[in-house]
């Protein structure tokens, strides 16, 4: 199972800047939404790679064949 983050960064405006890493589709969606909710409005939301990539494409097997 990939690593997941949530990685907070307060701007001394006092904006916060979320970033989501290790789930895929709206996962991160659904993970966050108490935490902006309780934080205030969301100004901008941007998608990284992941937002668009399913479960299996972040999941990697090898086979390997007995010689």
């Amino acid at each position: 199972m990939p690593q997941r983050t949530v990685r907070f960064r307060i701007r001394p405006d006092g904006r916060v800047e979320e970033t989501v890493e290790g789930i895929a589709g709206d996962g991160c969606l659904q993970l966050t939404d108490r935490l902006e909710a309780a934080l205030g409005t969301v100004e901008r939301r941007e998608s990284t790679s992941e937002a668009f990539a399913t479960t299996q494409n972040l999941q990697q097997t090898q086979s390997v064949e007995p010689s």
